[in-house]
């Protein structure tokens, strides 16, 4: 990407100034009409002055730019492919469509792609300039419909697609929902005890002129260390997740990540059938629009969402090259279940793979589902088990100091 420095007129004749990221001058003219100017100097610059190149934010930078719901995505989706499949022209469909969404990321892309194909551009060359908001996966399906002459079948299976995907996503995230709650509900109770109720028995102790036993004295250090350092604690605990975040948004923090979650205990069962159900429902849907096998495997790979996944599905790529059915080197992964590849050469041995593909992610998805049912049923106990456990230790830690004064009573 290039930035261009440019000066145009708006449609009531002020002249404007300002910089923009495109591939070339004619890209660079087509996104100021998409904006209703009218280009007259462009000047290729190495940088904006102020601004930052997308490779200058970094990781972190990416983890937090704007994205594009979900939700707004399908229902644009399905929108166009009504339009379509009604005969209204692609140009025309997108300025319906420009009107319609309220998703500034969808309205602009949407503004310059209709902008770039009446220059003659295909629309799927022109998504391509919007990742942020039309994946691999969606560039890909729409050139294979504009190839066949069905971009109205393509998008509505598109909207399928991403309505199974955004299930199984819902899905995890309403398992970890009530961990969450709990866990936080946890740390203000457990923090309030400390900060507030902890100090009141601390004066309490200091009246009976003994040593303080070990855990009580540990408790009213911890108390002491909150209520005097808690600016720090909180600048260290924020900095530590600035890192963390940091980390986990870079390439090695993300392999890193998925490396884990799917060879840890109970989780990684789901992390792997959710996986497999994703690039399965990929796969299906790719080689069922014409998208030939290898690149198909490309893209589901990259829509996994894990990367252990996502290498054992690329490296059977090799054999596929060389002619040899896809099942092969699938039943040489150890991170993809042995049914999926028995599956899969059934599917090669009748001619349908696609639909066994589909039949594959229905599974499961199904399969993901009742995992997160158990998962959730075992993290909840284990929770209560273990902050029962830390409340029961601070209120231990509280009262033995009086105890051991009833115990001194009696003597």
């Amino acid at each position: 990407m290039a930035k261009f420095q440019f000066q145009a007129r708006s449609l009531s004749g002020k002249i404007q100034t300002g910089y923009l990221d495109a591939k070339d001058e004619s890209e660079a003219k087509v996104r100021l009409r998409a904006k209703q100017l009218m280009p007259m100097t462009l000047k290729i610059v190495a940088n904006a002055p102020g601004k930052k190149n997308a490779h200058d934010i970094g990781a972190l930078g990416a983890f937090f730019a704007p994205k594009v719901k979900t939700k707004d995505l399908q229902i644009f989706t399905r929108q166009f492919a009504t339009l379509i499949n009604s005969g209204i022209p692609i140009v025309d469909a997108l300025k319906i469509l420009s009107e319609s969404t309220s998703d500034k990321l969808i309205k602009e892309a949407v503004l310059q792609i209709k902008a770039s194909i009446e220059t003659g551009k295909r629309l799927s060359d022109s998504m391509k300039q919007f990742p942020r908001v039309f994946d691999d996966l969606y560039c890909n399906m729409i050139r294979a419909g504009e190839e066949a002459g069905i971009i109205d079948v393509i998008l509505n299976r598109l909207s399928v697609y991403s309505e199974k995907n955004e299930k199984i996503k819902n899905q995890i995230k309403g398992a970890m929902a009530m961990p969450i709650v709990i866990i936080i509900a946890a740390i203000v109770v457990i923090s309030g005890i400390i900060v507030f109720i902890i100090p009141k028995f601390q004066e309490l102790y200091k009246g009976s002129g003994k040593e303080l036993p070990g855990l009580t004295q540990m408790l009213i250090n911890t108390s002491d260390a909150l209520r005097n350092h808690w600016l720090g604690i909180f600048i260290g605990i924020f900095v530590a997740v600035y890192f963390i975040i940091s980390f986990f948004a870079s390439k090695e923090g993300r392999q890193a990540l998925d490396k884990f979650l799917i060879n840890a205990p109970v989780i990684g069962d789901v992390v792997q059938k959710a996986s497999v159900a994703r690039l399965s429902r990929t796969m299906s849907t790719l080689l069922s629009s014409g998208i030939s096998m290898l690149e198909s495997i490309d893209i589901a790979a990259n829509t996994a969402g894990n990367f252990v996944i996502e290498n054992a599905l690329k490296s059977c790529k090799e054999s596929i090259s060389v002619g040899r059915p896809f099942h092969l080197p699938l039943s040489r992964q150890k991170e993809i279940p042995q049914m999926v590849s028995q599956m899969v050469a059934i599917g090669e041995q009748t001619g349908a793979l696609d639909a066994m593909l589909g039949k594959i992610a229905d599974f499961y998805e199904d399969e993901v589902e009742n995992a997160i049912r158990a998962m959730t049923s075992l993290i909840e106990p284990v929770l209560m088990i273990v902050l029962g456990g830390i409340i029961g230790f601070i209120l231990v830690a509280m009262y033995l100091p009086v105890f051991q004064m009833g115990d001194t009573v009696v003597q």
